[in-house]
């Protein structure tokens, strides 16, 4: 809002200072300075709102070291982070972007999803608490497993079908030579020439459904090529149905990592930054020639956005870190891995996931081994046997006896470590 209010002030008295607004980087320190604020500062009185209406969490007895001093520390802090994350981005993004649009969406309807799934969790303590019987927490007290995949999926078809149909959704391609010659499910929407270090360059913007594969020299996949030539046409629905997959795998890895004090927030806030280095080169034309990555025109807005996550989850663990006087609950874990998959998806790096969310599937597929081992074991043995001491990951290391602070930190480093090589992957191919 405050985009088009400075622009108009510089339209019509000519202020120098309303220039400012026009720079992406300006609006991004903008963004990260204020989310911080909000999710630091005043994320302080949410808690204490949380406190005075008793929406504390409840501890299942798993014989983990500290958790009787977790039980009734607030929950549904995801709300923080949701505020800290949308008034920013509402403040100095264009709000005329079709992927800033599209991500307020996503942060809205993953935050509905986990706040209804929060709040009848609440309300199933809140009724034994009246009817004076001892509340033990149970996953079939909160949202439906079915209905959370529902409002997922639903989801993961909009997204898909915005970024497959929509002609704002283009990449720009540069022509060499006469004519530009399209390739697979390329449709041309325009040219235009841009004076890029004094020379002129002739550029076509095209609608395709491409992706970036990572370490290979011609690092673009089509995926038309999934489908024979006949069927071509229905490109969207597997393009669309890989979507829903990623928007449901990581947002649910998100939601498994948010185990132990600041462990899922320190470890999306350092994917937050790889994702919005990604989205600045890949929205930046001489970035992107330089790297020689993809160009996405009106990509570099969503630096902003990206900047308000950013803000608000380093701002979050101010009250989250160890010892946590706030706990996200699903109503911030779901929008977090939510809002990172759809990030990778408008950047098309979705086929990076694996490396720079490796926390994420390393958490997903310690429960999907332990659950599967056992059940296996059982059946074959009459006994279930682990893998693990405890699924997910996390708590195998606190039963080996290590402090939640130091594996929530050691998990932050192995993510940098990830992020850093998939940020590797845009010169070594």
């Amino acid at each position: 809002m405050l985009y088009y209010f400075f622009q108009w002030l510089k339209s019509e008295f000519n202020l120098s200072g309303a220039g400012m607004f026009q720079f992406i980087t300006f609006r991004v320190a903008l963004a990260v300075f204020l989310s911080l604020i909000l999710s630091a500062i005043y994320g302080k009185r949410v808690i204490k709102k949380l406190q005075s209406l008793q929406i504390g969490e409840s501890v299942r007895n798993l014989g983990l070291p500290g958790e009787v001093h977790k039980a009734n520390t607030p929950t549904m802090g995801g709300i923080i982070i949701l505020l800290a994350i949308l008034i920013p981005t509402l403040l100095f993004a264009q709000l005329s972007n079709i992927y800033v649009l599209l991500m307020i969406l996503v942060t809205v309807w993953c935050g509905m999803i986990g706040f209804v799934d929060d709040y009848l969790k609440l309300s199933a303590k809140k009724k034994a608490k009246a009817a004076g019987i001892e509340y033990k927490k149970a996953d079939a007290d909160g949202l439906a497993g079915k209905f959370k995949i529902i409002g997922q999926v639903v989801l993961g078809i909009i997204v898909g079908a915005t970024l497959y149909f929509n002609q704002s959704v283009v990449v720009e391609r540069e022509v060499v030579g006469r004519s530009y010659e399209l390739k697979q499910k390329e449709v041309l929407l325009g040219e235009s020439v841009k004076v890029i270090d004094g020379k002129e360059h002739r550029f076509v913007k095209v609608q395709t459904p491409i992706t970036t594969i990572p370490f290979v020299k011609n690092h673009e996949f089509n995926y038309a090529k999934l489908l024979p030539k006949s069927m071509e046409d229905f490109t969207y629905i597997i393009y669309i149905g890989i979507v829903i997959f990623i928007i449901t795998a990581v947002s649910n890895g998100a939601n498994i990592t948010d185990g132990l004090d600041g462990l899922a927030t320190g470890v999306s806030a350092i994917i937050g930054i790889c994702l919005g280095i990604f989205a600045y080169v890949s929205g930046n034309l001489k970035f992107a020639e330089y790297l020689n990555i993809m160009y996405i025109p009106h990509l570099g807005e969503m630096s902003i956005f990206i900047g308000a996550f950013i803000g608000a989850c380093v701002g979050f663990l101010w009250y989250n870190s160890y010892p946590a006087q706030v706990f996200m609950g699903d109503t911030g874990s779901l929008a977090l891995g939510g809002i990172i998959a759809s990030l990778a998806i408008i950047v098309r790096k979705e086929l990076l996931i694996p490396i720079f969310c490796g926390v994420f599937l390393i958490e997903n597929l310690s429960v999907i081994l332990q659950v599967s081992y056992f059940k296996y074991t059982k059946k074959k043995y009459g006994e279930g046997r682990r893998i693990f001491l405890m699924s997910p990951l996390h708590h195998h290391y606190q039963k080996l006896g290590y402090h939640e602070s130091k594996i929530a930190t050691r998990f932050w480093i192995i993510t940098l470590l990830c992020v850093l090589a998939s940020i590797i992957t845009l010169k070594i191919r």
